[in-house]
């Protein structure tokens, strides 16, 4: 009789980048927190979770940049694992793997997208069907982004980003991430930024292509873009680069940075621009994520050096 081999593990969870396309910021509420007004997409670069079933609840570190992480006593995965666990009123036993290959701190969302993934895989592991919704409540107390990667698909984010919309149609296009090497914090940047606030956008139903969704885009900013540049003048060296690139519609800082993003007609046409940029510098090229179908293309590997911009 041969022995039964061992069951397939299942496949790691996709855990891409957040990018937005334009970020206002339209209010303050009282106890601090920005109000938002944002249209996000996802890819195309991902970092992914493992987990299988385990007597305890741990998290081993790889990729790229994982060892950015090593020195965080509570990562965002174990704080979500144990947020789910208490909502369902079970111990949190797991064996959790997380593959880094998102830079840390880079606006981009990556601890988000982190978190999201672990509450989606262990909504599975452990057999608790809590849906979307819950889990984006769920999400919510741990970080203004995790709601929003919850779906991995694009959508308006409003509120402190926990009020979600259907994003208009969006057609297909090519994104290039780039980042300088350096991390920003988010909360520095809020610090710094001046002056009022920005209206909500208005926004067509669709678009009909790349080029259209470009010129009005182009209308809109990210309101930390200028906060992030005087902190991190690498910053606007990447969006000049971008600007300067074959094919290029619309190059703008994502989030609170220091990752910029170039728009293109398509995914070849990102990939190939890539190629121009300098070595140096963290790239991934390709379409956008698509989470009902979990395609996904990888850009550029990342590179293991990885500075901190100080103020």
């Amino acid at each position: 009789m041969f022995p039964a081999e061992p069951a397939p593990s299942p496949p790691a969870e996709p855990a891409p980048s957040k990018v937005n396309l334009y970020l206002h910021v339209t209010g303050r509420r009282t106890d601090g927190y920005h109000l938002l007004d944002s249209l996000v997409v996802f890819g195309p670069a991902a970092d992914r979770l493992a987990a299988r079933p385990a007597a305890s609840l741990s998290l081993t570190l790889t990729g790229p940049f994982g060892a950015a992480l090593a020195a965080e006593p509570d990562n965002l995965v174990l704080r979500a694992a144990r947020a789910l666990a208490a909502a369902a009123g079970i111990p949190p036993r797991a064996a959790l793997t997380l593959e880094k290959h998102l830079p840390v701190a880079s606006g981009i969302g990556g601890g988000s997208a982190d978190a999201a993934a672990a509450l989606r895989r262990l909504d599975r592991l452990w057999g608790l069907g809590l849906g979307a919704a819950r889990l984006a409540g769920i999400g919510a107390a741990l970080g203004a982004d995790v709601p929003v990667c919850i779906a991995s698909r694009p959508a308006r984010m409003g509120g402190v980003g926990e009020v979600l919309s259907a994003a208009p149609g969006l057609p297909d296009c090519g994104l290039l991430l780039v980042n300088p090497g350096l991390a920003l914090a988010t909360p520095t940047v809020f610090r710094a930024r001046q002056g009022g606030f920005s209206a909500p956008a208005s926004l067509p139903a669709a678009w009909p292509d790349a080029a259209a969704m470009a010129r009005d885009l182009a209308a809109l900013r990210n309101d930390l873009e200028a906060p992030a540049v005087a902190l991190c003048p690498p910053v606007a060296v990447v969006l000049a680069a971008l600007r300067a690139l074959p094919g290029c519609l619309l190059a703008r800082m994502s989030g609170s940075g220091a990752t910029c993003f170039g728009l293109f007609a398509d995914a070849a046409t990102a990939h190939q621009a890539a190629a121009a940029l300098p070595q140096a510098w963290w790239r991934a090229a390709g379409g956008l994520y698509d989470a009902g179908g979990l395609t996904l293309i990888e850009g550029a590997r990342a590179r293991a050096c990885w500075g901190v911009a100080k103020r």
